[in-house]
């Protein structure tokens, strides 16, 4: 992690979306951090006020099967008794709050510097969110007051490609008729 961008790219890889919130896991964190999982687990229950249920959670075992991809520490098909291959706690998962309340609890010069780097990474994050929602919105406006001067052209269209209207009976002998 040389650069600002590089490092945001980097922890913005390891922000995920559980329960519609952006979250960071217990042992994601740990890992940045530098200490063990257990260990910062361990911080964070001894400061539980600290850490109300939207700073912090539990995940269920049904999100941990539907975060694999994300839980490299999750392996299909190896045994049960295989060392690190599966889970034995399920996770837990930080919201922007609860990693900003780690700082107060996590007092080394790392998890300072790492904290300052995850909230920046999350307020770039917010912003492009936030930029991507405008750009939604402009191009739902364009729509909406193109399609009404397109819709005029397309019956135009339309209108020319019906065949026209033959008043009354067609003129010419039908040889399929019985009359």
């Amino acid at each position: 992690m040389t650069t600002q961008q590089s490092t945001e790219e980097y922890l913005s890889q390891r922000i995920t979306w559980i329960r519609g919130q952006k979250v960071m896991f217990d042992f994601v964190l740990a890992e940045l951090y530098d200490v063990e999982t257990k260990v910062l687990n361990q911080a964070v229950r001894r400061n539980i006020e600290r850490f109300p249920k939207d700073f912090m959670f539990r995940l269920s075992y049904h999100e941990v099967r539907n975060s694999r991809s994300q839980i490299v520490t999750l392996k299909d098909g190896e045994p049960a008794d295989a060392h690190g291959k599966n889970i034995k706690y399920l996770p837990y998962a930080f919201t922007e709050q609860g990693i900003a309340m780690l700082s107060s609890v996590l007092r080394s010069p790392r998890a300072i510097q790492v904290n300052i780097e995850i909230m920046r990474t999350f307020v770039h994050l917010r912003h492009l969110i936030s930029s991507n929602e405008e750009l939604a919105q402009q191009v739902s406006a364009l729509e909406d007051k193109y399609d009404a001067r397109f819709k005029a052209v397309f019956d135009a269209i339309r209108a020319l490609m019906r065949p026209p209207e033959v008043p009354g009976r067609p003129i010419g002998f039908a040889p399929w008729k019985d009359d």
